[in-house]
């Protein structure tokens, strides 16, 4: 057979220079070549045995090009679609996105919060165990990113984390901790973990606030300085509440913030002008350390 895969999100992001590689595609690679077939990108005009279309973001539009009976996965295609178990077992194939240097997956499976801009709870109930990391790490590659939603709501997967220590493995959490679940015994455990980068938490709404500060102070005592943590910010239409969220962070100096304005269209929330302001040029230009929102609109001639 000769397999044709579609990336929609990659499609769309043709522009970027580099763009997150499509797990459920790079499994259904490894499982059609573990049965002898031609794998490749889809190219338009060409005729496929299958075709396999996956789309992780509800905004990436819908190639109208992709015959009718491509199977199609991915929360942006709808929440309830799986990989049968055969496939989702695979190792990934790495090859089909070579500027991939690191080994992806996940630990742990779903969230136990209910936030009503998430959909994890939705697709994947309850923070479970899904796989042990020595079943993630690439042979060529000393770099592990971890996509899980909330690791350390799971014991399973706090010892993951723990076992991790003194591995040689560098790890990344992309998706971001729950602050609010870091203890001095999960503090420790954080600093003494090889990260490539940052320590990653999110900060959606002013009493997480609290909860950013609680873990800094924590991982302070193991030698974490601020300057190794990274925060997302969800930008909702009320930009006064994300204002004052930056504002109350930014006194961990140093400290990185990424701004996200809301977006989800299957409840029809689409970013207004403000918010994409706020998100794209106020915070990710750096601007925020220098100046509170209300001067830097005053600055813009936005108010």
């Amino acid at each position: 057979m000769t397999i044709g895969l579609h990336d929609a999100d990659k499609e769309h992001c043709q522009n970027r220079q580099r763009v997150f590689p499509n797990y459920a595609l790079m499994k259904i690679s490894a499982y059609h070549k573990s049965l002898g077939d031609t794998v490749e990108w889809w190219h338009k005009g060409k005729k496929y045995d299958r075709v396999y279309s996956s789309k992780v973001f509800g905004f990436t539009p819908e190639s109208p090009n992709l015959p009718p009976d491509t199977i199609k996965g991915g929360t942006g295609y709808g929440l309830f679609s799986e990989l049968p178990t055969e496939i989702d077992e695979m190792f990934p194939d790495y090859s089909i996105y070579p500027d991939c240097d690191y080994a992806i997956g996940y630990i742990t499976r779903g969230c136990p919060n209910n936030c009503r801009w998430c959909i994890v709870p939705k697709k994947e109930g309850k923070v479970t165990p899904y796989r042990d990391w020595h079943d993630l790490v690439r042979s060529d590659s000393d770099k592990l990113v971890l996509m899980d939603n909330n690791i350390l709501a799971c014991d399973y997967g706090i010892k993951q984390l723990e076992s991790l220590i003194n591995s040689g493995y560098r790890i990344d959490l992309n998706q971001g901790m729950d602050a609010r679940l870091v203890t001095d015994e999960i503090a420790k455990i954080l600093s003494k973990l090889k990260w490539i980068r940052f320590l990653r938490f999110s900060c959606d709404s002013i009493p997480q606030i609290a909860a950013v500060h609680s873990a800094a102070e924590l991982l302070g005592k193991y030698g974490i300085r601020p300057s190794k943590l990274f925060v997302y910010l969800l930008v909702t239409s009320d930009l006064d509440n994300a204002a004052y969220r930056v504002e109350q962070l930014k006194s961990l100096r140093g400290i990185s913030i990424y701004a996200q304005a809301e977006r989800n269209e299957s409840m029809g929330i689409t970013p207004n002008k403000l918010q994409r302001e706020f998100a794209n040029r106020y915070v990710y230009s750096g601007k925020f350390r220098t100046m509170p929102w209300k001067v830097y609109l005053k600055e813009k001639g936005l108010i």
